[in-house]
């Protein structure tokens, strides 16, 4: 009785040396956020005392008047939602279909053509910068959106995914589907779609994600003011005085609200489409 009190009690003192270590390292790793968001409501003498304070001694919105005045935050925020929400849904599709083909249909090569779209996960994207841009600079896409969704509606890993998911289904539902009179289109929409929304919404939300904080591409494509993305639209902020660090804390505040905002509202969808998309029949 004593050996099982004694191992229950190393057992409940394992879990909270567990959490308190899960604490403390999130608190690491949530610190420069927490510092950033501090600094942006200091004021600029306080942010360049020395030593460096973390809380504001007296707070005030005068890094958040800066930025609206000085760059127009929110046409940049504008231009991001458009490259990043039309681009998430145009790969979103992509992915479905292209996962659809890879799952259901028999056809020769369609191994070998997988392995391939695997295969692009290992090329830098760097290493394709400049013919991607040769390609949309030829097409007369350069300050437009299309120009800089292009490089952004197909993705191997978002395909790599939904096929995953899409091998989880039983075979004998695609075949009592079809010997009850329903076509490839049709299973699709009315079968497979409905059920793998945990899926769709990692994909979504992920793709969102990652190209609302891209920075170089939206950056090369374009070259007028009203058109940069506000991971570009950021860099405006610098100056010759170097006093920047209250704006571009606040900018980034400003640039972390959409992202974390879906993160929030969607975190339980996304951590079961990852563990639904890891999962094979």
């Amino acid at each position: 009785m004593d050996n099982s009190v004694s191992l229950k009690r190393r057992k409940d003192i394992g879990k909270v040396l567990f959490q308190a270590f899960a604490i403390l390292v999130g608190l690491l790793v949530l610190f420069p956020i927490i510092y950033c968001c501090f600094v942006s409501f200091m004021k600029p003498n306080q942010i360049q005392s020395i030593p460096p304070t973390i809380i504001p001694k007296e707070w005030t919105l005068e890094n958040y008047f800066n930025v609206m005045e000085t760059t127009p935050i929110g046409r940049f925020m504008i231009n991001s939602l458009i490259l990043a929400g039309v681009s998430s849904v145009i790969r979103l599709v992509t992915a479905s279909f292209a996962a659809f083909a890879f799952s259901f249909y028999e056809f020769k090569g369609r191994n070998l053509l997988f392995m391939i779209c695997l295969g692009t996960i290992m090329i830098p994207s760097d290493v394709v910068l400049v013919t991607n841009y040769q390609t949309i600079s030829g097409l007369h896409l350069v300050n437009t959106y299309l120009g800089m969704m292009s490089v952004f509606c197909v993705n191997a890993m978002n395909i790599f995914m939904m096929r995953q998911n899409f091998l989880s289904f039983s075979r004998t539902l695609q075949e009592a589907a079809y010997v009850d009179g329903c076509s490839n289109i049709r299973f699709f929409f009315k079968i497979l779609i409905p059920t793998s929304t945990p899926v769709l919404t990692t994909v979504f939300i992920s793709s969102f994600i990652s190209t609302w904080n891209t920075y170089l591409w939206p950056m090369l494509v374009t070259n007028q003011p009203l058109m940069r993305t506000v991971q570009v639209g950021v860099t405006m902020l610098n100056n010759e005085d170097g006093n920047v660090h209250g704006p571009i804390m606040a900018a980034s505040m400003l640039v972390l609200i959409p992202t974390v905002a879906i993160f929030l509202i969607f975190r339980k969808k996304i951590v079961s489409g990852i563990m639904g998309g890891a999962l094979k029949e």
